[in-house]
C-alpha cells in the first residue's frame, strides 16, 4: 500500500518501483489523503472541478504501472493535519487491504536543498500514516469501531519512508524508468505549459541509481517490523 497526500507525489517519487513491484506479481493499492483540489492557478477553476480532473489523472496514471485501486479519502488540498480523524481512516484502509509493505513519504523533511520547502500536506499525511502502521492498525483494542464493521487488526511487515535524507535501500527501476515517466506525464493539468519531466526524472533517478552502482533508481528507508518467523 502506497499512502501519499496528492495525485502526482507517487508518480515523482516510488512509481518506479510500484511498476516493477506490480510487474513481479505483487498487487498495490494507492490511498491518497487529498485529490489535489486546491493544485492549480488557472483562473475560474473551481476545487470540485479541480478534484474531479486530478482524481481522473491519478487513476489514469495508476493504471500506467499496473495498480487498479486508488482510494481517495477526500481532505481539503493544503489543508491536512496528522488528526486523530486521518489515522483512523488510515488504518480502515490498512485493515481493509491487509499490506505487507507500505510505503509512505518522510514527515520529518521540511527543507530540501536550498530551493524546496517541503508540502505541509506531505509532512501531515506521512506523519498520520506512520502512526497509523505503528502501532495502531494492530492494536486490538484501538478503534475498536473498526472491528465492528469486521475490519480485523492487521500488523504491517515493513515500511518504505520515500524521501528520506538517511536511505538504506536502493530499488533499480533502470527496466520501469520510462513507465514512470508515462505515469507522471498523465497528470497534464500540472503541466499547463507543456514542460516534460522525463530529464528531471532521469537525473534524480541516475543519481539514486550510483549508490545502488545501477542506471536508475528510487531509494528508501526500510524498517522492518515483524521479522520472519514472528507471528502476524
Amino acid at each position: 500500500m502506497v499512502i501519499a497526500a496528492h495525485p502526482d507525489d507517487i508518480e515523482y517519487v516510488v512509481a518506479g518501483s510500484v511498476a516493477k513491484w506490480v510487474g513481479a506479481g505483487t498487487q498495490v493499492r494507492y490511498v491518497l489523503a487529498t485529490s489535489g483540489d486546491a493544485g492549480s492557478h488557472q483562473p475560474g477553476m473551481s476545487r470540485q472541478e479541480l478534484a474531479r480532473i486530478r482524481e481522473a489523472e491519478q487513476r489514469s496514471a495508476a493504471r500506467v504501472v499496473g495498480v487498479d485501486e486508488v482510494v481517495f479519502l477526500g481532505y481539503p488540498d493544503c489543508e491536512v493535519e496528522p488528526t486523530m480523524a486521518l489515522r483512523r481512516d488510515l488504518v480502515r484502509e490498512i485493515r481493509r487491504f491487509r499490506p505487507d509493505t507500505v510505503v509512505c513519504f518522510d514527515p520529518t523533511r521540511l527543507f530540501v536543498g536550498d530551493g524546496y520547502i517541503n508540502h505541509p500536506d506531505h509532512r501531515a499525511v506521512a506523519q498520520a500514516a506512520i502512526d497509523a502502521v505503528a502501532p495502531t492498525a494492530g492494536m486490538p483494542l484501538a478503534f475498536e469501531e473498526l472491528r465492528e464493521q469486521g475490519l480485523e487488526p492487521h500488523r504491517v511487515k515493513e515500511v518504505l519512508v520515500a524521501s528520506n535524507s538517511e536511505s538504506n535501500v536502493w530499488i533499480d527501476i533502470s527496466e520501469t524508468i520510462e513507465l514512470k515517466i508515462e505515469a507522471l506525464r498523465r497528470h497534464a493539468s500540472q503541466f499547463p505549459d507543456g514542460w516534460d519531466p522525463s530529464e528531471m526524472i532521469c537525473e534524480w533517478a541516475a543519481e539514486s541509481g550510483e549508490q545502488a552502482e545501477v542506471p536508475y533508481a528510487e531509494p528508501f528507508r526500510r524498517f522492518v517490523l515483524v521479522r520472519d518467523g514472528e507471528d502476524d
